[in-house]
């Protein structure tokens, strides 16, 4: 029995393979994400046969009910479609990008030894998923966790598409800083940061800042000793941790302030790896179904 694991994000889309017991899938290629429906279908079908996989596994960054892709906000022309009927004869796991990566996480990855944990995937936008006493959150109709809507500035005016920290502090927030300052790229600011640039370090400083306050409030809500971050953002927690913490650490009350910042295992493969854990029927995928 094979899966075909997919990670489908708002600029990217990757696919793997898993056979067996393996967790983390064989990668089999990136590519641009699909413009349209036909583009995602023609990618996905080319995939399942010349891997001949039988179940197929979707991490999408939005909401997902079932097999429906309830609302994607960065890829609107799934808004509805029904990925079991899309690509009928076979089974298909389809979940939220980041609760797909904490499934990974929990079952062989940063959070394997805890019960509480919260997720934090961020690239594109921001994904969060949290993990409460062994359980991955689903919530009602699979709308739980939604934190790149979660908001310090009560003048916001609000977006229809993208909650104010998502604006403010997402990949793609850091990409707009960096573009403001003629740096290629929020990698680059970060990279810029990372070698002593006083400069670019104060140009992260405030999203960073807005990133720790916001998460402080998820942290007092569950209770979580264990902050896991996934998304391209990850790769660059060494340099931008120390830039929320201070944040962080003063909106919270003392018996939480010695949380733990990680990188997540699997990194930017998280959402890929519990794609095919949820394709093949992880334990921990199906007995949070909603």
């Amino acid at each position: 029995m094979s899966a075909l694991a997919i990670d489908l994000g708002g600029t990217n889309l990757r696919a793997g393979l898993v056979q067996g017991e393996a967790i983390e899938p064989k990668p089999l290629g990136r590519w641009n994400a699909p413009a349209n429906l036909e583009e995602f279908r023609a990618r996905i079908d080319s995939l399942l046969a010349e891997h001949g996989a039988t179940e197929l596994g979707v991490g999408i960054p939005g909401l997902a009910r079932g097999t429906v892709c309830a609302w994607v906000p960065n890829l609107p022309f799934l808004d509805g479609v029904d990925l079991a009927m899309l690509f009928p004869g076979l089974r298909v796991a389809l979940g939220n990008d980041a609760q797909l990566s904490l499934l990974a996480e929990a079952a062989g990855g940063a959070a394997c030894e805890t019960s509480n944990a919260i997720l934090l995937a961020i690239g594109t936008g921001i994904g969060s998923a949290v993990l409460a006493d062994g359980r991955v959150l689903r919530g009602e109709g699979g709308a739980a966790a939604s934190f790149g809507w979660a908001c310090a500035d009560p003048h916001d005016r609000g977006d229809d598409a993208h909650g104010w920290l998502e604006r403010n502090a997402s990949g793609t927030a850091l990409n707009r800083i960096a573009a403001g300052m003629g740096v290629a790229d929020g990698p680059a600011l970060v990279a810029l940061a990372r070698s002593g640039d006083q400069t670019a370090r104060a140009a992260l400083e405030p999203p960073m800042a807005a990133l720790g306050a916001a998460l402080a409030g998820a942290v007092a809500l569950t209770g979580s000793p264990l902050v896991i971050f996934a998304g391209g953002v990850a790769d660059s927690l060494d340099a931008l941790a120390p830039l929320m913490r201070p944040a962080l650490v003063r909106q919270l009350p003392p018996h939480l302030r010695d949380i733990r910042l990680v990188a997540g295992h699997f990194g930017s493969r998280a959402a890929l790896a519990g794609a095919g854990l949820a394709a093949l029927g992880h334990s921990i995928w199906l007995e949070n179904r909603p």
